[in-house]
Formats: structure tokens, sequence, C-alpha cells
């Protein structure tokens, strides 16, 4: 996994070793403020997704005992900027891409370097010839919140090639609700998939409440091998929708800091409830639609190729 942003070499796993010598934790879905502007309408040209500082997450998942750190901002890289003087950080992000039925969604793509970001970017809008590219680079990638409506609508298609070509899934997302994340672990477990957990934080609150626990590594590559080989652990909490508002809340509060104008708008935050309300409805009907749907199908579909601990993966086999 080549990364300019972690140190490999044996002074790095023996002060890795040294810090935690049983397991290691990470969060491995976390936003920054690099994510970019929210997807509300009307908000979208004034209100950030995330006003996380990546030094105060950094921090703050350091204090919560994660040993390795990595940032996820929505189709962005920029936060390593800060962070990349860090030993124990590598470069991920989360990938908005387009599925061959049209709609989207968004894949975890974890140790990647710049000319990754670079050429994940420039693929991202057609899907077979990203996961050419992941599959070629043999990086590590996961299907997030795959329960959630947040990037539109879904077509079963999706989840065959979910199913034939995604080697992980999300299924302990920290602002995802229960009924969705047990859904996604007994997708995963049915399909033979590997689960992830990550906070999903948006807000600094929320940040390294979740993460995945891997036992015997020491270093970010022994780390995703152990994930590989079946030996990841997932932990954390379930959205709510107190929750979300809280969340929808201290974010308007940081937008008000950006833009003092904004505060002219303080009236709207009245109904911010409703807004959060209405959302998490969408967000239930979604998963009970996906959920009865799916666990309809008494068998999964013929996996056209494996995940091993090795991840010697081939597009051609």
């Amino acid at each position: 996994m080549g990364t300019f942003t972690y140190n490999s070499s044996p002074l790095h796993r023996l002060f890795m070793f040294s810090l935690n010598n049983s397991f290691m934790r990470c969060d491995l879905h976390v936003h920054s403020i690099f994510s970019g502007m929210c997807n509300t309408p009307v908000m979208s040209r004034i209100c950030r997704e995330s006003y996380n500082d990546p030094a105060e997450v950094y921090l703050r998942l350091k204090q919560l005992g994660m040993s390795i750190v990595t940032m996820t901002d929505h189709d962005s890289i920029d936060a390593a900027e800060a962070l990349r003087r860090h030993p124990d950080f590598f470069l991920s992000e989360e990938v908005t891409c387009r599925m061959p039925s049209g709609t989207e969604l968004h894949l975890g793509v974890y140790g990647i370097c710049e000319r990754d970001h670079l050429e994940i970017q420039r693929r991202r809008t057609d899907f077979i010839a990203l996961l050419m590219y992941l599959t070629e680079r043999k990086l590590f990638f996961s299907v997030n919140h795959v329960f959630s409506g947040l990037t539109g609508w879904r077509e079963e298609e999706d989840f065959r090639w979910l199913a034939s070509y995604v080697p992980a899934f999300e299924t302990r997302n920290g602002q995802m609700t229960a009924k969705a994340n047990a859904g996604a672990e007994r997708l995963a477990a049915r399909l033979g998939k590997i689960g992830l957990a990550g906070s999903d934080s948006h807000t600094i609150a929320g940040v390294g409440l979740n993460y995945t626990e891997v036992r015997g590594a020491c270093t970010v590559d022994e780390f995703f091998a152990g994930l590989r080989a079946g030996r990841g652990r997932i932990y954390g909490i379930h959205g709510s929708y107190l929750k979300l508002t809280a969340d929808v809340f201290s974010i308007i509060r940081s937008l008000f800091r950006e833009k003092p104008w904004t505060v002219s708008l303080v009236p709207l935050a009245a109904l911010i409830p409703a807004f959060t309300a209405g959302h998490w409805l969408n967000e239930m009907r979604f998963c009970r639609k996906w959920r009865a749907a799916l666990e309809k199908k008494e068998k999964h579909p013929h996996m056209l190729w494996d995940v091993d601990s090795s991840f010697e993966a081939n597009w051609a086999s």
C-alpha cells in the first residue's frame, strides 16, 4: 500500500507496537471542512458539509484511543496537508461514484496516494472503470451506508454490482439507524463481505465513537491485511433523530461563525427539527424498502472475484 502519508519503517513499527501491542483501532469514516458544501437546496451555496478542523479531528481521535488516523472527505484529500507530518496518518477519501444504472453511491477508498486520488476522480463517473483501477492497484475499498438514501435512489442492479465486486461493506455507521446498520451487517455476512465501522461524523462531537479494530496489527499495512483475513471487529453507536438534529444545529452554529451575515437566518433555525424529522423518516423508508427486497433473495450472486488476505484479486479471473 504505497502512500506518502505514513511511514512503515522498522522504527515506526516499533513506535506503533509500543503504543498498542494487542490491537489497532481506526475510525474509517471521518469528515472535515474539506468535504465541500452541503447538498441541501439553497444552503448548498453557503453552508459546508462539515466544519471540522483536521488538526482538531486528529487530536480528538488520538484522545479516544485510535491507533491510526485517516480522513475520508468527499472526493478530496486536502486534509492531508495538515496531517501528513503524523506517522500514524494515512490517506483515504469517500468517492461519489456513478453506477451503470445512473444512480450514485459512496465508496470509501483507503491507503491511497496523490496519484491514486487524481485517477479515482477521473474515473468516478464510470463505476466499471473505477473498479478496474481499484482492483489493478489492489486498493482496499468499501461501500458506505448501503441502506441509506443520502445519495438518491437505488436500483436492484446496483446491489448485484456491490455483491460481485466490492470487498467490504460499512456495517456500523454512527449516523445510520440501528436497523440500517443491522441490515448492512446481515447482508455483508450473507455475501461474505468484510465489515467496517466508522463514525461518519460531520461534527467533532461524534468523531471516534465508531471504529474498526484489528488484533495483532502494528502498521497500517498489517491493519488492512488483518481486515482482509477476517480479523476485524466493529464497535460503536448507531445514529438517531436527536443526534442528527443536534449535529445540524452544531453545523449551523459554525456557519454563523464563519459567515456572520447569516445570523439574519436565525429564525429559520426553528425549522431544523422538522427538516431532520423528514430526512429521518425518508431514511427509515429507504432502509425498510431495500432490506425487504434483498432479504427475499435466498442465495447471493456468484462472486466474480474473491477477497483473501493477500488481496491478489484479478479483474480477468
